[in-house]
């Protein structure tokens, strides 16, 4: 049978033991316990973090009685017999044990295994063997209190009921003091948050224990540190939704460990939870998170929930107003929040080489965008179910990615929480959308330089107005000088002239010249109105050379865009241009083009561009926005392409129609201000 039993202390797995009825315990060949199964646990009443380090003899009431097995053992190999041993409790249990001795290839004695079943006739013994189910395990703690020192000096002299509220805060800071050494897998199951044994360790006792019970709990310090006998002390708890009726048992580690105490909670999981039940369901959430394709992060921030919770209760509603006067909450939170656990693909993202790489304050994730971090806190803070935004992080190895970053906050917002983050590498796709869009403008300029060809000599009969009247105004003016008398009124009248004519030049040159220069986009709040009739100001002269009467409608109430205006221009300069080339071979009387601005039903600006020409082909109606599509013999087919990318990149929508009275329609949709990105 030894042969058979996987060593626990030899292998990360537990072994068959952890499963076993029969209590199983291996001691070293000077009979200090080195490991101690649940089976063992329910026999003798010793959580196995209380035994397992100290000599097994120091439990027996009898240490004479004990000497003599052991000497026997080491004589014969094995040894059978009955052996007492006491309880935590102070009870003495009787068990009946087998011990083998094992040894190594060497032939060296290695350590002795040790089977048990209790008498029969012994006290509180069900004499059942059926293996140890969850609910007979208690949820063993071993604590250091050493660093309440303090807090215990100021607790020891104080009558019990002096000053009650002033005491009620020294045992809540006892408990917030005190930290964990270890517990067992029952305690990380039912109060770790999937955080793990290693992870609770040198953290304080008061981030796992309920609220509602911690005073109770720096009473049963008190009292087991009192007692110079080492004897346990009890007390019943109210069911705290995590165990029904828990009993909480507490006793000193011993006189050469002052500080050091046991903690034992005793009780039925409140939702009958079986061991293999939560040992399945960890499984299940353990492999789902390590196997999802999505980088993912494990966070505990149930110290931040306590902030947040404080600040509420100070009257705190303006989080962010708040993080503004205290931005070292922001520092805080990335230095102490920590990371828990990660799966393969955030290792992968990071470039790390192990688990531990990762498993650190959540600061680093932050370090190249801190402003996401403080983004996160206020989405906590004001209860939101989740959030999500792009940012940039560096990854272990130097490299600068460009990730979607998306948090899931738990739900309801429990002390012992657990926070997911997920982080998406969009670095490549953002690249390549950078080259589309910059592919998008370049079509964009080229359609651009395209129509001022098309508009040369309405471009020409633009400047050459002002031009004209620049040159009669100065030879006239000259001729006024000329005179005997010069009229200097009539001169300063004429220099007036000259100068509006100027300007007039230069703006349609600028106008001109802002169309053919080649320039990022610049989103700014504009009129859809102004946009229409600086549009216009383009295609005029070619309008009125062509007999076409252009009727305008503005609507006073067009809420305001958000947009690039050589670009809008770009768009309605090319529905003119075809409205135009519609009807020019329609009767004079037909030629006529509609604009008209209006607010759309959602609150969205629109713009209508109707001609009276024979309209679109039905079967075109579905592909004239596809690029290179064109019924023109002369066509490229890329101008209204361009016009629906302009119009969709500014959030809005252009859509084209036969009208029931005939001719084309083009109905533009942009976003008003306040919702254009």
């Amino acid at each position: 049978m030894t042969a058979t039993l996987l060593d626990p202390l030899e292998s990360d797995v537990k072994g068959i033991a952890e499963l076993a009825s029969e209590s199983i315990v291996i001691l070293d060949p000077a009979g200090i316990i080195r490991y101690w199964n649940p089976a063992a646990e329910r026999l003798f009443g010793w959580p196995a973090l209380a035994v397992c380090g100290t000599d097994g003899a120091q439990l027996s009431p009898a240490p004479g009685d004990e000497a003599n097995a052991w000497s026997q053992l080491l004589q014969e190999g094995a040894w059978e017999g009955r052996v007492r041993r006491r309880t935590r409790d102070g009870d003495v249990r009787v068990a009946r044990i087998r011990r083998h001795l094992r040894y190594d290839g060497a032939g060296t004695l290695r350590d002795v295994v040790e089977y048990a079943r209790a008498e029969p006739e012994a006290p509180g013994w069900t004499g059942a063997h059926d293996p140890v189910p969850d609910r007979s395990m208690a949820a063993s703690w071993e604590i250091d209190v050493a660093p309440a020192a303090d807090i215990l000096a100021r607790l020891a002299p104080r009558a019990p009921g002096a000053d009650t509220s002033e005491r009620d805060e020294l045992l809540h800071g006892l408990v917030n003091a005190a930290q964990i050494v270890e517990v067992n897998d029952r305690t990380a199951r039912l109060v770790g948050g999937n955080r793990g044994r290693a992870l609770m360790a040198g953290q304080s006792v008061a981030a796992f224990w309920p609220l509602e019970s911690r005073t109770i709990l720096a009473d049963l310090i008190l009292e087991a540190r009192a007692d110079r006998e080492c004897r346990s002390v009890q007390r019943r708890l109210a069911s705290d939704g995590i165990l029904r009726d828990p009993l909480v048992t507490v006793w000193r580690a011993g006189d050469d460990r002052p500080d050091r105490l046991f903690v034992a909670v005793d009780g039925v999981a409140d939702d009958d939870r079986s061991y293999l039940y939560l040992r399945a369901s960890e499984a299940r959430y353990r492999k789902l998170i390590h196997y999802m394709p999505v980088a993912l992060w494990q966070v505990d921030a149930s110290h931040m929930g306590k902030i947040y919770a404080e600040l509420r209760s100070r009257g705190v509603t303006d989080f962010a107003g708040h993080l503004d006067d205290h931005p070292e909450l922001v520092e805080f939170a990335a230095a102490s929040v920590p990371v828990t656990d990660v799966n393969r693909c955030a290792i992968e993202l990071v470039g790390g080489a192990s688990v531990q790489d990762l498993i650190r304050p959540v600061g680093y994730l932050f370090a190249e965008s801190p402003e996401s971090l403080r983004r996160v806190m206020i989405g906590r803070f004001s209860g939101r179910k989740n959030y999500s935004e792009y940012m940039k992080i560096r990854a272990l190895d130097g490299r600068l990615l460009d990730v979607r970053f998306s948090v899931t906050y738990p739900e309801p917002l429990l002390e012992l929480d657990t926070t997911i983050f997920s982080l998406e590498d969009v670095t490549e796709r953002l690249r390549i959308e950078t080259e589309l869009r910059q592919l998008q403008a370049d079509f964009s300029h080229a359609a651009r330089i395209s129509t001022l060809g098309e508009l040369t000599s309405s471009i020409a009969h633009e400047v050459n107005q002002p031009l004209a009247a620049i040159m009669t105004n100065a030879e006239t003016s000259l001729r006024w000088l000329a005179r005997d008398e010069p009229d200097i009124g009539k001169v300063a009248q004429l220099t007036t002239r000259i100068a509006t004519s100027a300007r007039r030049a230069d703006d349609i040159v600028r106008r001109i010249r802002s169309m053919a220069v080649k320039q990022a986009p610049e989103p700014v709040p504009i009129a859809l109105n102004d946009v229409v009739q600086e549009s216009l100001l383009f295609v005029r002269h070619e309008i009125e050379t062509r007999g076409i009467r252009v009727t305008t409608s503005y609507a006073r109430r067009v809420p305001k865009i958000v947009g690039d205006r050589i670009q809008l221009q770009q768009v309605i300069v090319n529905l003119l241009i075809n409205a135009a080339q519609a009807v020019e071979a329609s009767c004079e009387a037909d030629r006529e083009i509609h604009i008209a601005t209006t607010a759309g039903s959602k609150g969205e600006a629109v713009l209508t561009l109707r001609d009276r020409g024979p309209g679109i082909d039905p079967d075109h109606l579905g592909q004239i926005f596809d690029g290179f599509f064109t019924t023109k013999p002369q066509g490229m087919g890329i101008g209204l392409a361009i016009c629906r990318s302009i119009v969709a990149a500014h959030g809005g929508g252009v859509s084209a129609s036969n009208h029931p009275e005939g001719g084309a329609e083009f109905r533009v949709r942009l976003p008003p201000a306040r919702q254009a990105s």
